[in-house]
């Protein structure tokens, strides 16, 4: 499959030396980058919604403090 994108010199030249540093293609460093940003971003979003979930079970069995009590152990916490 081919994609054409417009980039800025300033980035095309900075791929350019990353291909190079790295002794790549400069095709096979943006699939790389792309692919590696892709997984990242999915394994983000799991992680988040995981974290969610992890929230809202621990709300419902009452595991939690309010406002107030957060914010008293932040003052002391961080001197504010």
């Amino acid at each position: 499959m081919t994609i054409k994108l417009n980039l800025s010199s300033d980035l095309e030249a900075k791929l350019q030396n990353k291909a190079l540093q790295e002794g790549k293609e400069i095709n096979q460093l943006i699939t790389e980058l792309l692919t590696n940003l892709l997984e990242w971003e999915t394994e983000d979003s799991q992680e988040a919604i995981k974290g969610i979930q992890r929230g809202l079970t621990d709300f419902e069995l009452g595991n939690y403090r309010s406002f107030d009590e957060f914010a008293e152990e932040q003052y002391g916490k961080y001197n504010l």
